[in-house]
């Protein structure tokens, strides 16, 4: 896919949704998928989990891993439209999708999330600790407890909770993958808390790298920059939608798709001497580590 594809920052002007927010909804659609590539089996056999798979980010890596041969568990908490509709893309590349609804919040539902995945394929590879969720706030004294505890739950929490459940299942050359933010590297000053569990995520994914080295169990990161997913419309303004991505060098948002390759690199033998990494994905901002 080259850059004259992508849309131009104009185009997305004029809307915001209801959170949470609906791949459905947004027009333009997210690029979500690359036609021109089928595949390559790197991940043939493999079964992997995404949280918030079923749109944005998740569902370009959920269709990517398809097509590479990698069963998937789609784990998503409302839009039922978004998820079905992933879902049914994945199998017209003849792949296996799951689908898990629930709120990862609760540490008894990310548990169920892996016992559902291990009974149904009877594996377990790859984590793609995807979800998130944010709320701008422009001042420090407007984030209410029931926020931070929203935002911390879904962003980090949640990590937690299911790479622990997950870890009876993993093996030598299994892969968690995290998905941090550019936020948790320079900040920003209406997302505090939505950076600050970034920042967690970042220390997490080092930490717990050293921590499984030894049973070869890679942990890596990809550190998004603006990308045009349902949390843009649906939690920013008007006014911020319209010059969503402009500040970055390239000046424009990205799509999905441009980060699904990563994910694939992350989770395949092509990064078997990586661990404890983070991909930068983010228009040419340089930001440190």
């Amino acid at each position: 896919m080259k850059d004259k594809d992508m849309y131009t920052p104009n185009d997305i002007k004029g809307q915001t949704q209801q959170v949470p927010g609906e791949e459905s909804k947004m027009n333009p659609q997210p690029i979500y998928d690359n036609v021109n590539c089928n595949g390559y089996g790197r991940l043939k056999g493999k079964t992997a989990i995404i949280t918030g798979g079923d749109s944005g980010i998740g569902r370009a890596v959920s269709v990517a891993y398809a097509k590479e041969g990698c069963n998937v568990v789609i784990v998503y908490n409302i839009a039922d439209d978004d998820a079905n509709d992933t879902k049914r893309i994945i199998e017209s590349y003849d792949g296996n999708a799951l689908l898990i609804k629930g709120n990862i919040k609760d540490s008894n539902i990310c548990n169920q999330i892996i016992d559902k995945t291990i009974d149904q394929f009877g594996r377990l590879d790859i984590l793609v600790n995807n979800a998130a969720e944010q709320h701008p706030q422009t001042n420090l004294e407007d984030i209410t407890d029931e926020q931070l505890d929203d935002t911390f739950r879904t962003n980090i929490f949640s990590v937690f909770y299911l790479t622990r459940a997950a870890m009876p299942y993993l093996k030598e050359g299994s892969s968690i993958i995290n998905t941090s933010s550019v936020t948790a590297f320079k900040g920003s000053k209406d997302l505090i808390d939505y950076s600050s569990s970034k920042g967690a995520i970042t220390s997490f994914t080092r930490s717990l790298s050293a921590n499984l080295a030894d049973k070869k169990i890679r942990v890596n990161q990809v550190a998004p920059g603006p990308i045009w997913t349902p949390l843009i419309p649906s939690t920013f303004n008007k006014e911020k939608v319209d010059t969503f991505g402009q500040d970055t060098p390239l000046r424009r948002p990205g799509q999905p798709v441009e980060l699904a390759e990563a994910y694939i690199f992350l989770a395949s033998d092509g990064s078997t001497f990586m661990t404890g990494q983070t991909i930068h994905i983010n228009g040419g901002e340089i930001v440190n580590g």
